[in-house]
């Protein structure tokens, strides 16, 4: 990441949305993300992305996309955070640089998986 400040510090300027995958890995689970993201959209300005039933990208499960503004940060995560239930949920920050946003920029509420970060390998 090469914006840096002159303390050798990232701005936070470089974050230009985020995105919280829901996972899932049963028919169950794929009606909780289902809800989940409803209610989500309800309350948020957010773009819901599809419901992957198997592993896509990075992502080792079923997962569906939630992208967001960084401005919504401070209410959208605690609010996913309360209201999971049992989904595992990846929220990660959005720059230029794939493998740092998916690795340094990333949170999980509930369970951490493992994560196929050889997609992002030709990422500088």
């Amino acid at each position: 990441m090469s914006d840096q400040t002159a303390d050798g510090l990232i701005d936070t300027s470089v974050i230009r949305y985020y995105h919280a995958h829901l996972y899932y890995s049963d028919a169950d689970g794929l009606a909780k993300a289902r809800r989940l993201a409803s209610a989500c959209a309800m309350r948020f300005d957010i773009q819901v992305g599809r419901f992957h039933e198997r592993p896509v990208g990075p992502h080792p499960v079923g997962s569906c996309q939630l992208s967001f503004a960084p401005e919504q940060f401070g209410e959208l995560v605690p609010w996913l955070a309360l209201n999971r239930g049992d989904l595992d949920v990846f929220v990660h920050l959005g720059s230029d640089d794939d493998l740092f946003d998916h690795t340094q920029g990333a949170i999980w509420l509930g369970r951490s998986h493992d994560l196929a970060l050889e997609i992002f390998s030709d990422n500088g």
